[in-house]
């Protein structure tokens, strides 16, 4: 999708941020956006870029209302410091996180790569955040949510992965109340050991004893690496054992599709479209009308999200076009949407989920 010649042209701010290094730059948007939700003028600001309001987009599952089915994929906001500035942005749905039970630093810096070129991102970052009492407290402090808050759980770098089912439990625990929804992540290529938890015995015993704990809905988050009879295995065996469905995907570790890759993290944003895809397509043509799914990856359009819609997905989640296109992005993807939707007959944006199932 190309921008209007007006999004297209990025402002000043958000050109000064792409001319620092990554991580500053991130850090320098959280704290302007801290800043903006924090006053009226403020907000006023953040909503001139939001897309306009429009019933055809909104959806509700699992009790929750979703104004559009666009939202904030975790990772950006990691400790849940910009969720009403997220918000006013125009997010359908905020997921903060990875958050784990104890404060962890992550990986050494650098570990933040831009590749311009081919709009993405290369991340090692390790689940850096400040732990989750810190989260809780923030989250409690905040007003809530206007649209749906999902928390992203992960294990600490330095437990064990036998004892990682006490990490998400000791997190689901001490933020229950806090969310609308929670996602297990075993799925980052950037904490060592952790994707060996995508098999069928851990998911289903973690699963079992998160539902003694909680009655809020829980996600698992796949890694696009896994084959396709895996990964609807992997699905079918976590919905059996409670969960509500899946996120497809996390970010990839096949550094062959980026020639210009440091081969330190996982990769995100356009070179991640067609594999993301694909594990999207593949789970939904099997058990698509069976739980919830979630797409992201490579999500840059108003035409991806319809034909992520129109395979099986009921919600996309997007960060990296985020980072080069700034945050007209939300209003062109809404717009672009809606054309796809009129031109094809559809009222709704509902009336549009899984018709190539």
């Amino acid at each position: 999708m190309t921008l209007p010649p007006k999004l297209n042209r990025l402002g000043l701010a958000h050109r000064l941020l792409l001319s620092l290094p990554p991580e500053p730059a991130h850090r320098c948007a959280i704290l302007a956006l801290k800043a903006a939700q924090a006053s009226a003028a403020g907000r006023s600001v953040l909503r001139r870029h939001a897309p306009q309001p429009d019933s055809r987009l909104e959806q509700t599952f699992l009790g929750l209302r979703f104004p559009n089915p666009v939202g904030l994929a975790a990772g950006f906001d990691k400790d849940g410091e910009i969720i009403a500035a997220a918000a006013e942005l125009g997010f359908g749905l905020i997921e903060v996180g990875t958050v784990t039970p104890r404060p962890q630093r992550g990986n050494p810096r650098p570990r933040l790569f831009r590749h311009r070129r081919e709009r993405s991102l290369e991340n090692c970052m390790g689940f850096n955040n400040a732990g989750g009492p810190a989260l809780r407290a923030r989250l409690h402090r905040a007003s809530a949510a206007t649209v749906p808050l999902g928390i992203n759980l992960g294990k600490n770098k330095d437990t064990p992965n036998e004892k990682a089912i006490d990490d998400y439990l000791e997190l689901v625990e001490g933020l229950d109340g806090c969310c609308d929804y929670f996602v297990v992540n075993v799925s980052s290529p950037n904490t060592p050991g952790l994707r060996d938890l995508q098999n069928r015995r851990f998911l289903d015993q973690l699963l079992v004893a998160v539902e003694e704990v909680t009655k809020v809905p829980v996600f698992i988050k796949l890694s696009p690496d896994l084959v396709r009879d895996e990964a609807i295995d992997l699905v079918a065996t976590a919905v059996a054992a409670g969960a509500a469905g899946a996120i497809l995907t996390n970010t990839t570790a096949e550094h062959a599709l980026l020639p210009s890759a440091r081969r330190v993290g996982g990769l995100s944003g356009a070179v991640l479209r067609e594999r993301s895809f694909a594990l999207l397509d593949a789970v939904a043509s099997e058990l698509y009308g069976s739980c919830l799914l979630i797409s992201v990856g490579g999500i840059e359009s108003g035409r991806e999200v319809y034909r992520r819609l129109r395979a099986g997905a009921s919600l996309v989640q997007l960060y990296t076009a985020l980072v080069y296109n700034g945050p007209g992005l939300l209003g062109a993807i809404a717009s672009e949407l809606i054309e796809h939707l009129s031109a094809d007959g559809f009222e709704s944006v509902g009336a549009a989920i899984g018709v190539d199932r």
